[in-house]
């Protein structure tokens, strides 16, 4: 059964960080687009980042750019979400998923062309 197991979210301080993952079995991640989403409370799933299959190239929405990075290992069959200098806005539900249609990650990342979800793990930003 194919399906993705998150894991590494907390409470955490303004300025602070946390790196998150999400372990992938039953299918090869490398062979698709992967991304990264996050809900917050009475707002709409959000795509944040994503990277292709292969050489990986990546996608950061404005409101991570510089401070979250997206990184995968093959090897592990598991990608990261490594996030620095958090902000309280950034608390969210966040979700790593598949895109089984594409290899390429396309912008807007659409919720409904990522097929398998984690369970979604909570990042909670405050003082």
């Amino acid at each position: 059964q194919a399906q993705f197991v998150e894991s590494g979210g907390g409470l955490v301080q303004p300025g602070g960080s946390l790196r998150l993952s999400c372990a992938a079995s039953g299918f090869t991640l490398d062979h698709y687009a992967i991304g990264w989403f996050r809900q917050a409370p009475g707002k709409e799933r959000e795509g944040i980042t994503g990277i292709s299959s292969g050489r990986g190239s990546t996608y950061y929405a404005d409101s991570v750019l510089g401070r979250f990075t997206i990184s995968k290992d093959n090897a592990k069959n598991t990608v990261y979400l490594q996030m620095n200098n958090l902000e309280p806005e950034d608390t969210a539900v966040y979700y790593c998923a598949a895109n089984l249609l594409r290899t390429k990650i396309v912008v807007p990342m659409r919720v409904d062309e990522f097929i398998y979800w984690g369970q979604g793990t909570q990042v909670t930003v405050s003082s």
